[in-house]
């Protein structure tokens, strides 16, 4: 591999981060190089130079009212390779001082040569920074909704757990931190180091799809009645056949004016909506149920047993019984 130069890491901790999202990823990048030469009987050789910094350089309380001191602040670091922005959840405030002074701070260090890389909750973070415009980018999949609207020129790809714009990158969920770490591990020290801290770690090197995770969950909080209706009858038709032609008589309106209205609605067009609730209530039965593919397949609307598993598979990535077996 020749010269190793260690990569200088900042991992920038605010009031209610999600205490995981700082230390996992810590934990992660400091035994790069280290816990498998000590685990084979080699002398340690560490590739990461990991420090927790906070705007002023005073501690912050993570959530749960845990505290967490840095090594500095943020400013004080001369140089800085990769800086990671752990999770605040939904505790994310655009309008707080510190969160603006951390965005000026990043959008610099950007433009000085340095990575920047966002884990869950995160991502609000570095899209608040303008960087990730037209760029694609994943959160965790329940906040997708207050991230499309609050960034709407972002690519949100909730299907995958970690996403890669070059020197931009984003890990899905909590958990997500120790892909994304992996992920970074093996960009910057290739594929061997990667695999290295992965079967040290016991960490899915090869993990990279939210989707067996996600639950849809409807819009239902847009104020036209209409819509709502027929959502309601959908949800409780699911196993017969649904004629958009009849659903816009039984809302007196045009098929083109439903489906306009129903898109405008929900964000989903009416077919693909009827696709995720009939999926989502498979997956219920699926996990809560000893009923047989076949049979689910039937009680949420497919007749063809075939076309039910393409479709499930598309969406979750897995098939029906590898689903039942992983969530159950």
């Amino acid at each position: 591999m020749g010269v190793i130069t260690m990569k200088k890491v900042a991992i920038l901790a605010s009031e209610n981060s999600l205490l995981s999202t700082i230390a996992s990823p810590m934990d992660m990048f400091l035994q790069a190089g280290v816990l498998w030469n000590v685990t084979m009987g080699q002398p340690p050789s560490p590739l990461f130079d990991v420090k927790i910094v906070t705007v002023d350089g005073e501690s912050v309380m993570a959530l749960n009212n845990i505290p967490v001191s840095p090594a500095c602040a943020m400013d004080a670091l001369d140089d800085v390779d990769l800086i990671i922005l752990p999770s605040q959840g939904f505790f994310f405030n655009p309008k707080d001082a510190g969160h603006i002074e951390r965005i000026e701070w990043l959008k610099d260090r950007y433009e000085k040569g340095a990575d920047l890389a966002s884990v869950c909750g995160g991502a609000f973070t570095l899209a608040s920074t303008g960087l990730l415009n037209g760029k694609t980018a994943t959160t965790h999949w329940g906040l997708a909704k207050q991230f499309k609207k609050s960034f709407p020129e972002v690519d949100l790809r909730t299907d995958l757990l970690v996403t890669d714009e070059g020197r931009l990158f984003c890990g899905g969920g909590i958990s997500a931190d120790l892909n994304l770490s992996l992920y970074l591990i093996e960009k910057y020290y290739g594929r061997e180091i990667a695999l290295q801290s992965s079967r040290c770690t016991m960490v899915d090197l090869d993990c990279i799809s939210q989707s067996p995770f996600i639950m849809f969950t409807p819009e239902k909080n847009h104020g036209d009645n209409i819509i709502l209706e027929a959502q309601d009858w959908m949800e409780k038709n699911l196993r017969d056949k649904i004629c958009i032609d009849d659903m816009a008589d039984k809302a007196g309106l045009s098929v083109r004016q439903l489906n306009r209205r129903f898109k405008s609605a929900t964000g989903e067009a009416i077919n693909s909506y009827l696709q995720l609730i009939r999926i989502d209530s498979a997956k219920v039965s699926l996990v809560n149920t000893d009923q047989p593919v076949e049979e689910i397949s039937l009680t949420t609307g497919y007749e063809n047993i075939s076309f039910f598993r393409r479709l499930f598979k598309k969406q979750t990535s897995l098939t029906p019984s590898e689903y039942r077996k992983r969530f159950r």
